[in-house]
């Protein structure tokens, strides 16, 4: 498997994260949106990540391709949850079921106490069995279901939350 090296974004990585973001939107399986999003509406969700506390990191190989992006999420916004993130993964569509998604995870796992993060969350449809199968693979445990609580192409769908105490 290859090695994968983890920078933090910068701005001008913002149209490939919104390409790889927009990229997942048509499978109806990762995220809520369902109309392609613009690097203008993401700016304001760019900076509320830094590399102190809230990292937005650029997956990339070897040889410098980026192959997706993970970040660290604010969890419910009060002061109180500041330990606890939500983890989103998102990998290029080349990338997708070869196994990288372990190794982000990983990394997550490993670096989120540098970051003052206890609690890691994933917030992951219960048709996306390929997410839940990843978490789950790393003891994440079920704290959550809100039954269809969104529709998608007119069907109602379920969130689960996943969560894991590493601190």
């Amino acid at each position: 498997m290859e090695e994968l090296t983890f920078r933090n974004a910068t701005l001008e990585d913002l149209p490939k994260i919104v390409d790889i973001y927009n990229s997942t939107i048509p499978s109806r399986m990762v995220t809520a949106d369902t109309e392609n999003i613009s690097v203008e509406s993401r700016i304001q969700w760019f900076h509320d990540h830094n590399p102190q506390t809230r990292p937005l990191w650029m997956i990339e190989d070897t040889a410098k391709n980026i192959l997706g992006w993970v970040s660290f999420s604010s969890f419910y916004g009060r002061p109180a949850y500041n330990g606890t993130v939500e983890v989103s993964i998102y990998m290029d569509e080349n990338c997708r079921g070869k196994g990288f998604g372990k190794k982000v995870l990983q990394y997550c796992i490993d670096n989120a106490g540098n970051f003052g993060v206890k609690t890691l969350l994933g917030f992951i449809f219960l048709h996306n069995e390929p997410s839940l199968k990843l978490f789950r693979h790393f003891g994440f445990e079920d704290w959550g279901t809100f039954p269809d609580v969104a529709v998608l192409d007119g069907i109602e769908r379920t969130l689960v939350i996943l969560g894991k105490r590493i601190g």
